[in-house]
């Protein structure tokens, strides 16, 4: 059987050899060959082995690696799919490189004259810590851009924009709502609103902004062919927008237009206690699904923002003493719903960065462990301030944490400022591994790069992009590394025996590298390439 790549013709079954192949199986054996057969692992060992058994098969194509590292493909544990491919059709701060406020207002007002009256203007990517100004913008300046086009900007992490007076008027917001739980609708010292909304606040905005099926169908197109071309294969969908996305997605996935393969947890980014209790109500239970798309765990928000700062503390920010962040969700509201799911038998997660919001997460699951007894591999996503006593609690629960190794490379400086000594404890992978925890990894895209070699390289070295120690003794192995990034994202999905590790019978999902990873000097791995990605045999990416 062959298929077409381009304009080249490939074979199906294929024998790799002369490289550094990586198995990240129990023990990280490298191996010199791996036979793929009919879009299956067919076997790994010697190259004199395998060629004794590609003899017996069909149309087997030798593939001199020179040198290069062979690995199973990258799953990212926490990522917004969905989310990452809107800044590819939006106005994104990052990619353009925008500095300060002119340069924001020049890029809105281009794109003001590109859109009808009426529709939506947004902005991704914006970090005021960033701009030379190191300030928002007010919803008055973008009036004087536009009155007509309702303008949303949204902040780095996803949790906070500024909107101006016509989107306010469309959410229906105006200096008499009240905020929501959760959330806070910004107001001036004389009470008119800012424009700024945080957290619930805005997530509820977003139900107003919804993009259109064609706009959804074009962003998930442009954001898996990025991720292709960093070695992404497998995806833990963290949360579309509300149902009409999950729905487009589901349906994107099961006709084959995306081809990662998505693991969706049940949540979303907008109005997600409603989202995700119907869907439990729905019947849908974690595991629903086949290799391609699965339902993952019940999903709440317990606090905030890392980078706002929003997230609940227990002691006050260090840049603000009385300032301890926010919850968005009391501990019974959250049992009511995750304590069921338990019950119920779904794999449960929340968003939890501060350490009170993870100490009120842990209590949830210690009382739903109680009640209801039973094996699981409930996660929890970001995992951010986790001092050792949490630790500790996590180990006896037994809880898989996600946390986010690139985030201390773009936000490590803000970090230091709003937590002090605490960064020593934050997404400390270290720690978690010497608890013999099974971490797995996310970039949380698009609130940083969704370049897992940024992630690898920062769980290694734990150094910010200006060069600054961070956390440093956190700083792990390159085999733990990559672990963290392959095999235990496998595990966090009840997926290790399809994938996750290059083993016979396993999923021939696979990247190609464009130097030995192993000899790669440490400070050089955020440049590493891929020159190739396989998803079940299928070449999806090639140089």
């Amino acid at each position: 059987m062959l298929y077409k790549f381009g304009k080249q013709v490939l074979k199906v079954n294929q024998l790799y050899y002369n490289g550094e192949i990586l198995t990240m199986n129990n023990t990280n054996e490298i191996v010199e060959a791996i036979l793929i057969k009919d879009q299956v692992i067919e076997a790994v060992g010697t190259y004199e082995e395998l060629r004794l058994k590609a003899d017996k098969i069909t149309a087997v194509e030798e593939i001199n690696l020179q040198g290069k590292t062979l690995m199973p493909g990258i799953i990212d544990a926490h990522l917004h799919f969905v989310m990452y491919g809107v800044t590819k059709i939006n106005i994104d701060c990052k990619s353009l490189k925008i500095k300060n406020l002119t340069q924001l207002y020049e890029a809105i007002q281009k794109r003001v004259l590109e859109t009808e009256e009426g529709h939506w203007v947004r902005v991704n990517g914006f970090n005021e810590l960033s701009m030379d100004e190191k300030c928002y913008p007010l919803k008055e300046d973008l009036d004087v851009i536009s009155t007509k086009h309702p303008i949303m900007i949204t902040r780095t992490c996803g949790h906070i924009g500024v909107v101006n007076s016509l989107g306010l008027l469309m959410a229906n917001i105006d200096e008499q709502t009240p905020n929501p739980q959760g959330g806070e609708i910004e107001k001036d010292q004389t009470g008119k609103l800012t424009g700024r909304l945080l957290e619930t606040a805005y997530m509820q905005l977003n139900e107003q902004a919804t993009y259109t099926m064609e706009e959804l169908e074009e962003a998930m197109q442009l954001a898996q062919q990025d991720f292709f071309k960093v070695g992404i294969t497998s995806i833990h969908e963290a949360g579309t927008f509300n149902a009409d996305s999950f729905r487009q997605l589901q349906l994107a996935s099961h006709e084959r237009r995306v081809k990662l393969r998505i693991y969706a947890m049940i949540g979303s980014l907008n109005n997600c206690y409603d989202f995700t209790t119907t869907m439990m109500k729905s019947g849908v239970v974690t595991g629903t699904g086949d290799a391609h798309f699965k339902i993952g765990p019940a999903k709440l928000f317990v606090d905030g923002s890392s980078t706002g700062p929003t997230i609940a503390t227990r002691e006050p920010y260090t840049s603000n003493q009385n300032d301890y962040g926010m919850f968005i969700y009391t501990e019974d509201e959250l049992y009511e719903v995750l304590g069921d799911a338990h019950a119920k038998g779904y794999q449960i997660t929340v968003h939890a960065q501060g350490d009170a919001a993870i100490e009120r997460y842990l209590n949830v699951i210690e009382r739903a462990l109680k009640e209801n007894p039973r094996p699981h591999r409930h996660r929890i996503e970001h995992a951010g301030i986790t001092t050792p006593d949490l630790q500790e609690k996590m180990k006896a629960l037994q809880i898989i944490p996600i946390p986010n190794p690139p985030f201390p490379y773009e936000f490590g400086e803000s970090y230091e400022k709003n937590y002090g000594e605490r960064i020593d404890y934050m997404y400390p992978v270290a720690d978690f591994l010497q608890h013999q925890l099974i971490v797995a990894a996310g970039s949380d895209a698009p609130i940083t790069t969704v370049n897992p070699w940024v992630g690898i390289h920062t769980a290694i070295n734990r150094h910010t992009t200006l060069g600054q120690p961070f956390g440093i003794r956190q700083s792990i192995s390159l085999m733990e590394a990559l672990k963290i990034y392959t095999y235990n994202g496998a595990y966090a999905s009840f997926e290790e025996h399809q994938k996750g590790s290059l083993e016979s019978g396993k999923l021939a999902d696979y990247i190609i590298l464009n130097q030995a990873i192993t000899k790669t000097n440490r400070d050089e791995l955020k440049n590493i390439e891929v020159v190739q990605t396989v998803i079940g045999g299928e070449v999806v990416y090639k140089v």
